[in-house]
């Protein structure tokens, strides 16, 4: 292990926060966390609560707010919210405030929380909510004025501090990311309609007056299908 990794591993170490921990933190919605991001990602129920915040479906929320990308090393479709002037500013901010509040994507929700899992030795499938592991981030804005715990500071985004679906969705990319690559091997240039179906069905195949969790998984399940068929095709 080289020496940077071990003092991102220590830094992070003492950084790391317990559930009902204390910190202190006020957001003074300055905005300065949201210009000069060029890394908003969305998971998918990042992007089913923002349709049903902006009364859209997700397709115009992806038309007029986001762009997608293939990511260099996850070779998976990837949505950013596309950032807008030369300020590169979030294009959900009107008026130095953020216009989906209640329902802002998670990284933004987090901060200045970041977290990750615990890796376990061995296959991924093991892996639970329980093994989410969060830590302070320095912010470079606001100010130390309030005392919030992490619990408290999810609670007011929806957010549940043992987070199955961010559980198994980091299970679902470390999975298909290995797929895809195996698969792109293969296909070459015909990987587009696959790489266009497999972001249509994670984001895009939502019905806003049902419940997000039951149709994720229906969607994990299809996407699955859909790379274990191919895998066939391709062995033959």
């Amino acid at each position: 292990m080289n020496a940077r990794i071990k003092e991102i591993l220590k830094e992070y170490e003492s950084n790391q926060l317990e559930p009902d921990e204390p910190f202190r933190f006020h957001c003074t919605m300055c905005g300065k966390c949201c210009i000069n991001r060029e890394d908003i990602l969305l998971n998918p129920r990042d992007m089913y609560n923002l349709a049903k915040e902006l009364k859209m479906t997700p397709r115009e929320v992806m038309n007029a707010y986001c762009e997608t990308y293939i990511g260099s090393d996850s070779r998976l479709p990837v949505v950013r919210l596309k950032p807008r002037g030369e300020i590169k500013r979030c294009p959900l901010l009107k008026d130095t405030k953020c216009s989906v509040h209640r329902a802002k994507p998670t990284v933004c929700a987090l901060f200045p929380i970041g977290r990750g899992i615990v890796q376990k030795k061995g296959s991924t499938v093991a892996l639970t909510a329980k093994d989410i592991r969060y830590f302070l981030t320095d912010p470079g804005c606001g100010d130390d004025s309030e005392t919030h715990t992490v619990r408290e500071w999810l609670e007011d985004f929806g957010l549940p501090v043992e987070d199955e679906f961010f559980v198994e969705w980091q299970k679902c990319l470390v999975e298909l990311s290995q797929r895809f690559r195996r698969l792109e091997k293969k296909l070459g240039a015909d990987m587009g309609p696959i790489w266009s179906l497999t972001g249509t069905i994670f984001f895009l195949m939502y019905e806003m007056e049902k419940p997000f969790e039951p149709q994720f998984k229906t969607h994990l399940g299809e996407v699955y299908e859909m790379i274990y068929e191919l895998a066939e095709e391709g062995g033959k």
